[in-house]
């Protein structure tokens, strides 16, 4: 169950996205592998991207850049081995 804190158009407005991103985006599809596997929740996970989704947004307007999938895959390797 997604959580009801919050703002309810936010959430309503981003699950959607977030599916799609889940599915589509590589950044979020390898987070939800990673979820996945320590056997999180399916809701939770689509929350979860659904939180990813608006941190990529967010840098996307703060720096004025196109979104660069590479950026956040560096991270990936070293919390591989946490």
């Amino acid at each position: 169950m997604i959580s009801r804190a919050g703002h309810t158009a936010a959430r309503k407005a981003l699950y959607r996205p977030g599916l799609v991103a889940k599915r589509h985006n590589p950044v979020i599809t390898a987070m939800a592998k990673r979820l996945a596997a320590r056997s999180m929740a399916p809701k939770a996970i689509v929350g979860a991207s659904m939180r990813r989704l608006i941190h990529m947004i967010y840098g996307v307007l703060k720096s004025k850049t196109q979104c660069n999938a590479a950026i956040p895959m560096r991270g990936l390797a070293i919390q591989d081995g946490i």
